[in-house]
């Protein structure tokens, strides 16, 4: 390759690449088109909408996208896009605000201003390679700084570095990376399944119970005629957390602070917007420490959503964790109730159900502890809450394995990506199942 063609890329170096590997430019490889938005003010491009409208939120990294949350009306796509629909199979990349996101097209659609569509020649290069190569570019290299974020031009866009090798490597690259990412698809639908399969579990065994047993009618449906209902606050303590000084946070340290965000989807998650104060401040703090076991819950979010009320048991961990306030922790204060048939218990739409109204604020939503105390809980016998706490122990141990199936395969795809996108590793170097879902 000559000089003249390496000094045409800036952040891309032909010369280190395999002798048999070209580089281009994005903008001489396809012609891609920008997308629109009708406008929101004009009911008649919405109203009765028939034709799917892609937003970045319904794009999946390498995806198919085959459904919108949105879709326009006969007028929009008469007058607004003149009938140009993005044909089924079309590449979709995001290139403001989220940046770099692939997907593919299972249905004719048109899309948004955030959105470019192209159809590269699968006779010149493997879609599928261009689509994987695109997810991992540094887009920071090219980004401008727009008044609401991050975005890219045309001109950019255009100039996007793209390594080419030859169309055979091409096609098994993105066939590696396909099957990396059909494993961690399976992994992630028996995620969903299980999940699926412990919501009506709950709803089934919080209404009949184990033993087949007669029911009988209380506050909050049905249950086992054996079960004794009592008010929340006769066999749990609610404790408050405390409104550390936000001023007195360092940058870091092995002491975090237990915010509303860590339980996010009844999952804890350390990593989200983490606050650290001195270590000192477990010892000044004792009551405030979190130990291994403690249930806590989030009080506070938004009105209209299901974004507060989520329950964690606090697993074993370095940190050690300071409660913060708008989070309770939960102190089982009666022996006839089990921590974790109280745990699966606070997770049920059955106790959601009840414990959502009680909420308070227009726009935000607050639980108070006070009446959190007057909702009802269930006491099935010693015996019965072991075997339904047990049953979903054994259920979240599944999801538990497939998620780190998920992580393990994620950074496998990431690892594998890099390597054949800069040559560092080549495909005749894997040995690599030529079909099937096998990884």
């Amino acid at each position: 390759m000559s000089a003249e063609r390496s000094a045409a890329f800036k952040y891309l170096n032909p010369a280190n690449l395999p002798k048999e590997w070209t580089a281009d430019h994005f903008g001489n490889l396809v012609d891609f088109s920008l997308g629109r938005t009708p406008p929101r003010a004009s009911p008649i491009y919405w109203k009765d909408g028939k034709y799917p409208w892609v937003s970045i939120s319904d794009m999946t990294p390498n995806g198919l996208i085959t459904d919108t949350a949105e879709k326009v009306s006969q007028q929009a796509h008469d007058s607004i896009f003149r009938g140009k629909l993005v044909p089924e199979g079309s590449l979709l990349m995001s290139f403001k605000l989220t940046i770099g996101r692939m997907s593919r097209l299972g249905i004719p659609a048109f899309h948004n201003e955030a959105i470019i569509s192209f159809q590269p020649n699968s006779d010149e290069i493997s879609p599928e390679y261009l689509s994987y190569y695109l997810s991992q570019i540094n887009f920071k290299d090219y980004q401008d700084t727009a008044i609401k974020g991050q975005t890219l031009n045309k001109g950019k866009l255009n100039s996007l570095e793209i390594a080419l090798p030859p169309l055979p490597e091409q096609k098994k690259i993105a066939h590696i990376l396909s099957t990396v990412q059909r494993a961690i698809e399976a992994q992630e639908r028996i995620i969903q399944t299980t999940t699926e399969l412990k919501k009506a579990l709950m709803h089934k065994l919080f209404t009949e119970g184990i033993h087949n047993e007669p029911q009988k009618q209380t506050e909050i449906g049905p249950v086992p005629e054996s079960w004794e209902v009592v008010e929340m606050g006769d066999v749990i303590n609610l404790f408050a957390g405390y409104a550390f000084k936000s001023d007195e946070g360092i940058s870091e340290s092995n002491t975090q602070l237990l915010r509303m965000g860590n339980l996010y989807q009844n999952t804890l998650d350390l990593t989200r917007s983490p606050i650290f104060y001195p270590d000192s401040f477990a010892d000044t703090y004792k009551r405030f420490v979190l130990k291994e076991g403690d249930l806590v819950m989030s009080l506070t979010g938004t009105s209209g959503k299901e974004d507060y009320g989520f329950t964690v048991r606090i697993p074993k961990t370095d940190k050690r964790l300071l409660l913060n306030q708008r989070v309770t922790r939960i102190d089982v204060t009666d022996h006839r109730l089990q921590k974790d048939f109280a745990h699966h218990f606070l997770l049920s739409r059955k106790f959601l159900d009840h414990l959502y109204p009680t909420a308070k604020g227009m726009k935000q939503a607050n639980l108070s502890t006070n009446a959190m105390k007057k909702l009802k809980v269930f006491l099935p016998c010693e015996a019965e809450q072991s075997e339904i706490a047990t049953c979903f122990k054994s259920i979240d141990q599944k999801v538990v394995v497939a998620g780190r199936k998920v992580a393990a395969l994620q950074d496998l795809f990431r690892t594998l990506r890099h390597e054949l996108m800069t040559a560092k590793t080549r495909v005749h170097e894997l040995e690599f199942p030529t079909g099937g879902n096998a990884v």
